[in-house]
């Protein structure tokens, strides 16, 4: 069969393709436009607007005891660094470190050992079982270890704080948990990326993924379904809600069953009538901004109360998380939560899971509209060749779905790069528009991924193992300039 056979057989499976992708993105394109249309409702009413504090105003709130939980399998690199400038760095004294490790990580256990020879505040928990287990069960562990603790001491914690190896929060973040709890019992902060070279594009389009969720997305689903899933770091819990999840669990706090341990507590707190808060807080300081002409002038500034982090810089380092978190969020969180809950917890859920689709509705597009383009250039280089009919003829029901999801794109490329900007400025703001592209492409292998993984579990039963990514602590100099960083 030669080629001239053969590329009319592919425009038609190409039309057939666009077809089926053009429905697809219409139905994800309205579904992302009815959360838009939310998120303008809360602007209108003044529910999305950043609340700001003092710093003063923080610094008075009373300090009630917090428990800081850290798993670290295999984390010798950073966890030493995280942990010192945790302790030099927050605004805080009345709070206790507990490091969770494995009996096969002597590397680790040296690291945090050193931090506990310096600081009585510090210590450390050896999980019962080699590791990589998984993170929920080093943080249940942990949390035995801080009960273990509570009992040898007079120390009884209010709230327990989770964060990972690799963050980096803000000085006054304990100040607002201390704040916001026992009038809240989770109480979630913004997770900031701590911007890297333009160029990256792996490690960019994480900070452009998360600002769409932590100013558009999160808040829209606190408004809808008054339940939010946790993000496993900078997050903190009431005693009361890790007493009521240890109960109702058999003391396995965080579910053994899920490699994102922290995405359903918040719809498991909401079943018990458990108050869950998103906070977008800065705080403002005095400072100065250089203008375009009147150059170095004072303007107080705004600072993000959040948890910043380094995000993976290689495909395949970002491949391999997001494919843990599809299988997490999606496939597990699916066989274990279903599809519990009223209307708009379902509507929530139908968001997490649509990604198992849209990922390769999406990529499959790019494919087809590459053909296209290929057959469009080939036949206009070569004035003798044969026209072949357009695959999408103009005025066609097919043309004006595609013409409706253009529109429905640029709406939220523009809305995206808008998040960002309000979190990062306009340079961040315009490297969004050609990051997208990319992101769709990581999404895409990283789903594939999942589903695969997911397959074999299904198929030979072993459990999915603790898939961790290799971590990136910022050096002095990197900490001290994400301390200047602001938002407008």
């Amino acid at each position: 069969m030669s080629a001239a056979d053969v590329l009319p057989v592919l425009l038609v499976v190409c039309r057939g393709l666009l077809t089926v992708v053009g429905l697809a993105c219409l139905l994800s394109g309205i579904d992302d436009c009815f959360i838009d249309l939310c998120f303008a409702a809360m602007a209108c009413r003044g529910l999305t607007a950043l609340r700001i504090a003092s710093e003063q105003e923080l610094l008075g709130a009373a300090e009630q005891p917090i428990a800081v939980m850290v798993p670290a399998w295999d984390e010798s690199a950073v966890i030493g660094r995280m942990v010192g400038n945790f302790l030099k760095s927050v605004t805080y004294s009345n709070y206790h470190v507990f490091v969770g490790t494995y009996p096969n990580d002597p590397a680790t256990h040296r690291e945090v050992d050193a931090v506990t020879k310096s600081f009585a505040n510090v210590h450390r928990v050896v999980c019962p079982n080699n590791g990589p287990t998984c993170k929920s069960d080093c943080l249940n562990w942990i949390y035995q270890a801080i009960l273990d603790f509570e009992r040898q001491t007079s120390i009884t914690f209010s709230m327990f704080v989770i964060h990972d190896a690799e963050d980096v929060p803000h000085p006054l973040s304990f100040k607002l948990f201390s704040a916001l709890i026992p009038r809240h019992d989770m109480v979630q902060l913004p997770v900031l990326c701590l911007p890297t070279k333009w160029h990256w594009f792996t490690a960019g389009h994480y900070l452009d993924e998360f600002a769409d969720s932590h100013v558009r997305e999160l808040p829209v689903r606190q408004w809808l379904s008054g339940s939010i899933p946790a993000a496993g770091v900078g997050c903190a819990f009431s005693r009361r809600a890790l007493r009521l999840l240890a109960a109702d669990s058999e003391n396995q706090v965080f579910s053994l069953d899920s490699l994102t341990e922290d995405y359903e507590i918040g719809m498991r707190l909401r079943a018990y009538g458990l108050s869950q808060t998103f906070v977008n807080m800065a705080v403002e300081r005095p400072g100065a901004r250089r203008g375009f002409i009147s150059g170095l002038r004072r303007a107080p500034t705004r600072e993000w109360i959040g948890t910043w982090e380094y995000f993976p810089s290689r495909f395949s380092q970002a491949v391999r998380q997001k494919s843990r978190w599809i299988v997490g969020i999606t496939l597990q969180g699916w066989t274990g939560l279903g599809w519990r809950g009223d209307v708009w917890t379902k509507y929530a859920l139908f968001r997490d899971r649509k990604g198992l689709v849209a990922n390769q509705i999406v990529m499959a597009g790019y494919v087809a509209v590459a053909f296209v383009v290929a057959v469009w250039v080939a036949t206009s280089l070569v004035p003798d060749a044969y026209r072949y009919p357009p695959v999408v003829e103009s005025g066609s029901w097919l043309w004006y779905v595609m013409w409706v999801n253009g529109c429905m794109m640029l709406e939220r490329l523009v809305l995206r790069s808008l998040c960002v900007r309000r979190l990062y400025g306009w340079r961040q703001a315009l490297l969004a528009v050609p990051r997208q592209v990319w992101s769709n492409v990581v999404n895409f292998t990283a789903t594939a991924r999942a589903i695969r993984l997911f397959a074999r579990h299904l198929i030979t039963g072993r459990p999915i193992a603790w898939d961790k990514t290799g971590h990136v602590f910022p050096s002095e100099a990197e900490l001290r300039r994400r301390a200047a960083l602001t938002a407008a």
